[in-house]
Formats: C-alpha cells, structure tokens, sequence
C-alpha cells in the first residue's frame, strides 16, 4: 500500500513539474488568482504562449486537451492548437457556438495578443451556461492587467 501511494505522489510530481508555470516577473499564483475569478470554471482553459513556447496554463489536462467545435465550420480544435493560430496571425479572434447537436452544451473561444506584451493567449470554456467568447476576451484582458502582464 505504501509503495503504491508512493507511485502516486511521485506520479502527481513528475505531472506538475512539466506543466508550464508563469511568465517571467509574474507570479503564477496572482495570474491564477486573477484567472480564476474572470473565467475559472471547471471546463475552462487559458494557454498563454511567450517566443512560441507555452509559459502558462489554467486548467486540467483533460479540459485542455479536448477537442472542441471551433464554431467558424472548421474542424474541431484543441486549446493549444488555437494558441498555435494566435502565435501565427496575432490577431484578436472570438467565437461561440453549441458544443453538442441539441444545443444544450456551448462551446465559447477567446484568443490573440495580450496587449502591452510580445505574448498571446488562447482560451475555451465549454458547459451548459457559459459566455460569449467575446465577454471571455474582455474578462481575461482585465485579469492578465491586474496579474501585471
């Protein structure tokens, strides 16, 4: 029992020590902080990329991960895969659109330049009630202010 629960914490360490941390000169926990009370959700993401290498994220593995209508008709799309757009063309780009056939779930992107900064970001909630990408973009512009990028 004890070597499995060993397994576990050295399993849960080696998990946490890639996952990226923070920009340079900005605490992870503010940004966490300012994150989590703009768009924090179970369902939520925030990927913040920095020189084409990605230097933050808010959110579980399975959240950022998924595949998820990119609601422009385009193929589904992953977190990362939308921050690999914001890195290319480093223009503002929101959308919305139902997650599921019955429209029951949505799905809301929010991505592009964080102003003031050589980063961008890309970000996705999806859930039964959740915003407009548009209102995600204004919420993360005031939390990555007040986190001090």
């Amino acid at each position: 029992m004890m070597a499995r629960a060993a397994g576990l914490v050295l399993a849960a360490l080696l998990a946490s020590s890639c996952a990226p941390g923070a920009p340079a000169g900005v605490d992870k926990a503010v940004l966490d902080e300012a994150v989590g009370k703009a768009v924090g959700d179970p369902g939520t993401c925030v990927l913040i990329a920095q020189g084409g290498k990605t230097v933050y994220r808010f959110g579980s593995n399975v959240v950022c991960g998924r595949k998820l209508p990119a609601c422009a008709g385009g193929l589904a799309q992953t977190p990362d895969e939308r921050l690999t757009m914001a890195l290319a063309n480093k223009t503002p780009a929101t959308a919305s659109c139902p997650s599921i056939a019955d429209g029951s779930r949505l799905v809301a992107w929010s991505s592009g330049p964080i102003e003031g900064t050589d980063m961008v970001y890309a970000a996705v909630m999806e859930g039964e009630q959740i915003p407009p990408g548009v209102v995600i973009a204004d919420k993360l512009k005031a939390a990555f202010k007040a986190a001090g990028l």
